[in-house]
């Protein structure tokens, strides 16, 4: 009879821990390109936490001269992390420049 209550609190201890996992995004930026001035993290949906979704998200901005983001669209990436990154950058500031430029913008979604 203990020895089932032993697996009883083990499975549940085991589903707790897998619970808890969290994910998290780090960004990367073409090297060589305009600066970022302003960056707004996307915020990681919560189907994703409960699914433990990780992976990469590229987005091409497009950058005016003035440094806002004009235009953004996915390149690749899961479709629950997508959009959360879209929303994020388009927020985004980035350094003047005298012309419109184009770069790639990566989302690395992890575990903790």
């Amino acid at each position: 009879m203990e020895f089932t209550w032993s697996k009883k609190l083990l499975a549940a201890a085991a589903l707790a821990v897998v619970s808890i996992t969290a994910v998290s995004a780090q960004t990367s930026v073409e090297e060589g390109k305009r600066k970022v001035k302003t960056k707004v993290a996307p915020q990681v949906p919560e189907l994703a936490r409960r699914m433990n979704i990780t992976g990469k998200v590229k987005i091409e901005v497009v950058i005016a001269p003035d440094g806002h983001v004009k235009t953004s669209r996915a390149v690749g990436g899961h479709p629950v992390l997508v959009q959360t990154c879209l929303d994020a950058v388009k927020d985004w500031k980035f350094e003047p420049a005298p012309e419109e430029t184009t770069q790639m913008v990566e989302f690395d979604f992890r575990q903790q």
